[in-house]
């Protein structure tokens, strides 16, 4: 069986959950494996990153750079490339990051990739079997994957639920004097902030989020209702904005706000991984569609099959009475 690694993104020495998902994961490919991490920066923060992994990752890799302070995929796959060990399996989060980075680590690599895997069959002698969504969601296939020359696999935010810590040593090793000088044809220039709103989404336990099936801007109001009979607060996916029904400040997803309830009522989303890129945390997530094959019931904990602008209304008025009994 292959050495699995994987590629940790990390923020002021704060792990990205997807590190704790990307573990599970692993663990579902082999379950008696021992997957290792590798973060990559500079500073203080990286160190506190690395010690942060311990509780699910019995080693972890260091790779400090300077020339890493910013997350560059350019430099990092470089890195990766003078460390990585022949015939790896490599994971990655299927987010912006990792899209820019793992196509091209695996054409470097020569071994296979496969992207946006929603779940883990397991190993079936040379091949790795993989499940992941074909035609907008509409269809769930499997990927036989050759790992022979091993393989570097990108996995959906919240398609794996992190398990409980359990590694009571962490092992650190610096790799930092095997990657010698790196080198970029881009640069980073600047971080654009996103701009503020009425309602900052990233600090309410509750998000009743929504999406195309809202339909039309004044059916937004049914969402508000719902999230004041609630006490939280509003969100939704890239087309509302895109719409012009709601504004930039309350999307949530890869080009907006990411956020971590501790309930996420998904409320005419489809579930597409820009979308559920924003959602950290593991919330206990609500999924209410029309269409009962929308990807969003892939990751939901609990999928209704309804009209969202027949069912919130009905919903509302549920909860309202609740709170009246009590």
């Amino acid at each position: 069986m292959p050495r699995i690694f994987c590629s940790i993104v990390h923020n002021a020495g704060v792990p990205d959950d997807s590190a704790f998902e990307l573990a599970a994961a692993a663990r579902k490919i082999d379950p008696a494996s021992s997957p290792t991490a590798i973060l990559t920066g500079w500073g203080a923060n990286l160190d506190a990153a690395c010690n942060a992994l311990g509780a699910f990752y019995p080693e972890t890799w260091k790779i400090a750079n300077q020339a890493l302070a910013y997350p560059n995929a350019e430099l990092v796959r470089q890195a990766l490339l003078r460390v990585l060990p022949g015939n790896s399996i490599v994971l990655v989060a299927h987010e912006h990051f990792g899209i820019d980075l793992a196509p091209g680590l695996s054409i470097k690599l020569n071994s296979a990739f496969v992207s946006d895997v929603l779940d883990v069959v397991g190993v079936e002698g040379a091949s790795l079997n993989l499940v992941r969504q074909e035609f907008g969601g509409q269809v769930s296939a499997h990927v036989l994957c050759d790992i022979t020359a091993g393989a570097v696999v990108t996995i959906r935010p919240g398609a794996f639920k992190a398990g409980q810590p359990a590694q009571a040593d962490r092992l650190v090793v610096d790799k930092s004097n095997e990657t010698g000088t790196l080198t970029a044809r881009r640069r980073y220039l600047e971080t654009v902030a996103p701009e503020a709103g009425d309602v900052d989404i990233t600090k309410h336990n509750i998000l009743v989020s929504i999406g195309r099936g809202i339909q039309e801007k004044d059916n937004v109001v049914i969402a508000q209702e719902l999230a004041d009979a609630l006490g939280a607060a509003v969100s939704c996916s890239r087309p509302v904005v895109d719409a012009k029904w709601m504004e930039k400040s309350r999307q949530v997803g890869s080009s907006g706000k990411t956020v971590k309830p501790k309930v996420y009522l998904a409320c005419g989303i489809s579930g597409a991984f820009q979308h559920l890129a924003g959602i950290k945390g593991s919330p206990f997530l609500i999924a209410i569609n029309k269409n009962p094959k929308a990807p969003i019931f892939q990751v939901a904990d609990v999928g209704i099959v309804d009209d969202i602008l027949e069912f919130l209304p009905a919903l509302t008025e549920k909860v309202r009475e609740l709170q009246h009994v009590a």
